[in-house]
């Protein structure tokens, strides 16, 4: 087997493509808050997808938000690049995916945002879902925040 290709999934180039479409989400902000919503991923140009995610955020003392948030995934070799949704692009980070245990394709990558690290892993799963976690620590942040992706039919 391909050590970057998945069934479901395809080899690690085919992730952006499969992206394409409509998802329902489950965030949770450990010890902070939960959220549910939907995201879509939508074509700009050949090589990039606009994410766009709208959801209700519910923190643990009862207060209730509605937030969204963007930004763009552009293909790149055996992964994809995900920036925030500025002009000019500013890089958040680029995920390399290879296969891993229990049949998922997976990458990681870190961001520095001022003093404040991101670790970020991506775990595209054999059953067509997909995880997404940030472990944010530094002198402003500090919270692990898990989003799992469900293809909306």
């Amino acid at each position: 087997m391909n050590e970057t290709a998945i069934d479901g999934w395809g080899d690690a180039s085919e992730v952006t493509e499969k992206l394409i479409g409509s998802w329902s989400f489950n965030r949770l902000i450990e010890g902070q808050a939960t959220m549910q919503g939907t995201a879509t991923f939508t074509p700009v140009d050949e090589a990039s997808l606009a994410y766009r995610e709208q959801g209700h955020l519910k923190l643990l003392d009862g207060t209730e938000l509605e937030t969204e948030r963007e930004y763009i995934f552009s293909n790149s070799n055996g992964g994809f690049a995900v920036f925030f949704k500025e002009n000019p692009r500013r890089l958040f980070h680029e995920i390399s995916l290879s296969a891993s245990v229990g049949g998922a394709l997976s990458g990681s990558a870190g961001h520095l945002c001022n003093l404040d690290n991101y670790q970020s892993s991506y775990t595209f799963l054999a059953d067509g879902r997909f995880v997404v976690r940030h472990v944010v620590s530094g002198p402003r942040k500090d919270y692990t925040m898990t989003t799992t992706y469900t293809r909306v039919s």
